[in-house]
């Protein structure tokens, strides 16, 4: 396993999260105990009690189906935003269980077009970037392909609780089969270095992103990065929209490489991904992970901010 691009200073922060992060260390204990067949679908269980009714990220949950589907049934609402839950719930515990996650995937066969296109210029020495999305669990299709013979790294976005942070990535990176990354300038240079290597990096491209352009995304307006788009131009490599697709039994998955997007400008190629994965959140949208505030006006020195805006483009959650 290549060395990640995390700092080796001990982390910090304040004691609020210092008391997340042991009752999260806690709960990771009790699940590790249990056989992985039953440690997924509980950590999917308390997923579903901590997004509970009347908690603050149900009500997010709720504020963005309401934004995007409007014409949806309160029960409609509230039947996605548990199955999203269960399903972060799964994806987070699975992230702590990675060798036998990977043992599981190891039989695994990718699926798409995409996939004969990665696999070719792996071998021609060309670099690849994989977009995806919270979307079932992207660390299961990068397990997938690692076990497959892909030299995979990944760009991720530290969190703001440190102490969770560290344990989290140093969990993913036990996987080995590829770098980890990042972001800021130290990870985008060595992600530069591997790509320019031949290997193919996974990005995930559906956050808000304060410092990007306003895209369509599920029919509403969302701050959308360019920055994928323009790397995989910048190294001449193809993009190629991928995902790890929970099966109804809850434990397994299926890889999918869909067909590289077309070469174009930036912004047409990450439209393109929009549309890629908004298909995948519609054909099962309890797999998308809700409670990100994708929708929020918070750019531009606030001229985002106008009267009537719904409780999903707010800066912050307000309350009801």
């Amino acid at each position: 396993m290549a060395a990640t691009s995390t700092s080796p200073t001990e982390p910090t922060g304040t004691r609020s999260q210092w008391l997340q992060d042991r009752a999260f260390r806690s709960a990771l204990w009790v699940a590790r105990r249990l056989p992985y067949e039953r440690r997924i679908p509980m950590f999917g269980a308390l997923a579903r009690a901590a997004a509970g009714p009347h908690t603050a990220i149900r009500q997010r949950m709720l504020d963005n189906l309401d934004h995007v589907w409007p014409e949806k049934t309160l029960q409609e609402k509230r039947a996605i935003a548990r199955a999203a839950a269960d399903n972060t719930g799964r994806a987070t515990i699975e992230h702590y269980s990675m060798q036998e996650l990977a043992s599981r995937l190891a039989s695994v066969q990718p699926e798409g077009p995409g996939w004969n296109v990665l696999r070719q210029s792996q071998s021609a020495g060309r670099p690849v970037v994989l977009i995806t999305g919270h979307y079932g669990n992207y660390e299961a299709a990068r397990s997938c392909l690692i076990s497959n013979g892909i030299n995979l790294g990944g760009l991720y976005r530290p969190m703001k609780n440190q102490y969770v942070n560290r344990h989290y990535v140093e969990a993913i990176a036990s996987l080995g089969g590829g770098p980890l990354f990042a972001q800021g300038r130290n990870g985008m240079g060595l992600l530069l270095r591997h790509l320019k290597s031949g290997g193919a990096a996974m990005i995930l491209n559906d956050l808000y992103v304060g410092g990007g352009i306003e895209m369509d995304f599920l029919g509403r307006p969302a701050r959308t990065a360019l920055s994928t788009a323009e790397l995989a131009l910048r190294m001449k490599a193809d993009l190629i929209p991928f995902y790890g697709i929970r099966q109804p039994d809850g434990l397994s998955f299926r890889t999918v490489l869909e067909a590289p997007i077309p070469a174009a400008d930036a912004e047409t190629m990450t439209a393109a991904f929009n549309r890629s994965i908004e298909a995948r959140i519609s054909e099962d949208p309890g797999q998308w992970f809700w409670l990100h505030r994708r929708w929020k006006r918070k750019w531009q020195g606030g001229a985002g901010m106008v009267p009537g805006l719904h409780p999903a483009e707010l800066p912050r959650q307000k309350s009801r």
